[in-house]
């Protein structure tokens, strides 16, 4: 099973440093970032690497005119087993359908979710 976390909250350039700080680098780890980060994202300065793999999708909710997008690019991750996954969601509206999504068949015996990861501005 993956490890799954959804990280919200913030800008993305905020939500992305949240994600870096979690990086465990033993780890396999597969991230999922919507939109384009707000400034220089601290996940650019990572070495390429056979254990890490970021897909960047166009900003907009996942759960309705993401969900394909997301979806193919969830399968093409969770092929490769990564031990870790983190999925940076711009808009927080539509969460609970998110998580609901990723909850049912294929990915309830694929994905464990986290409790989510919020960013909160100081």
């Amino acid at each position: 099973m993956t490890l799954a976390s959804l990280v919200m909250g913030g800008r993305a350039k905020d939500r992305e440093a949240v994600i870096f700080s979690n990086i465990d680098s033993k780890l396999q780890t597969a991230i999922i970032l919507e939109g384009l980060p707000d400034g220089n994202s601290e996940l650019d300065t990572l070495t390429p690497s056979p254990n890490l793999t970021i897909v960047r999708i166009a900003p907009g909710c996942m759960c309705c005119v993401g969900n394909m997008i997301m979806r193919v690019h969830l399968n093409r991750m969770l092929r490769t087993k990564p031990e870790r996954l983190y999925i940076s969601v711009a808009n927080s509206e539509h969460i609970e359908q998110l998580r609901t999504f990723l909850t049912q068949a294929p990915y309830d015996d694929l994905l464990s979710l986290t409790d989510d990861i919020v960013y909160h501005t100081q």
